[in-house]
This record gives C-alpha cells, structure tokens and sequence, in this order.
C-alpha cells in the first residue's frame, strides 16, 4: 500500500494531552506515558497536560471532560484501562462523551494486534471517536501496544500533510484541510 502525502501542505502541530490509566504506576514509573510523550514531540507536537487517572470511571471521564472543554487541547492519547480486567473501564468512561466515534481505529488495532499477539486481540477494547473538535484516542497500556497505535495508526493521521485524509481538519482549531478524492 502506497500512503499519499500532501508536500504543499504545512505541518501544522497539535496540542495534545497524554493520561496513563492505572492504580499501580506513578509519574516515574510511567514508561508508556513517557514513550507517548517523547514521540508526539518528536512529531513536531506540543504536549499540553500528563495526567495519571486512577481506574475509575468518573475520574476519567472528569478529566476527559474538562479536555473536551477546553480551547486547547485538540487531541487526548489515553493509555491504559481498555482491556477486561474487572477495573478496567476506560471505553464506559469515555465512550458517552463522543460526538462521533471513530470505528477503524479499534478495527485497524486489533487487526494489526493478531500478527503479535494472536487470538489475544479480541479482548483489546481500544477506542477513538471526537468530542468537541477533539480527538481521543484510548489504547492499551503496554509499551508494545501503544508504538503499535502511536506508529501505524495515530501519527500518521496527526500529519496535515497525509493524504488522501487525516484527521487534522477536524480537530478544534485544525487546518481548514479538505480531505480529497479518495485514490482506492
């Protein structure tokens, strides 16, 4: 498969807050988060909150809230919480803040999670959908799982410059982009 990218088209970077969900990891045992964090600003974006949210829905559905609101933060990289652990409830959490779900990403993660973990890959309930002109993205907490996200799926579509679509045009304050004829 051949990505289009738009060279004529400016990266423009994007502020973005990143929260580990988790009872267990603190902000210096946080090494997901700190991945998250290092490779979104090596993307060219601007990290503009780092949150540890304690396993309850109404904490993170708080916080999420108050990103959605805000004028700033244009997309939400959560981590953590997405599997079945008995506390984990990030997609109940979040999930009744959307404006529009995103589908493919969940679909494309699992997809592209069965050539590493095999039949293990039904049982990620990692989500994305927009709320308020913001994007969130809600992944598993492993480091393995979020390069996978952050890598194939996320950053490209954080790139003004990825054609035919991406998701810029449609964050809050994103680049009045047209996301072209489709070339499939």
């Amino acid at each position: 498969m051949t990505v289009k990218t738009k060279p004529d088209r400016a990266f423009q970077p994007l502020s973005i807050a990143v929260a580990t969900v988790s009872d267990r990891h603190t902000s210096a045992s946080d090494s997901t988060g700190d991945w998250l964090c290092q490779q979104l600003t090596a993307a060219g974006h601007k990290l503009s909150e780092r949150r540890i949210l304690a396993t309850n829905t109404y904490t993170i559905r708080a916080q999420l809230s108050a990103w959605i609101a805000d004028s700033v933060t244009q997309v939400v990289l959560l981590n953590g919480g997405t599997g079945f652990a008995a506390n984990n409830s990030v997609p109940e959490a979040i999930s009744p803040l959307f404006d529009r779900p995103v589908e493919g990403f969940g679909e494309l993660f699992r997809q592209l999670s069965l050539a590493d973990i095999g039949s293990s890959a039904i049982q990620s309930r990692a989500l994305a959908g927009i709320a308020n002109g913001t994007l969130i993205f809600a992944m598993p907490g492993s480091g393995g799982a979020a390069a996978l996200a952050w890598n194939q799926l996320i950053k490209p579509q954080l790139d003004s410059r990825q054609g035919p679509c991406n998701f810029v045009a449609h964050v809050k304050n994103g680049a009045d982009l047209s996301c072209g004829e489709s070339t499939l």
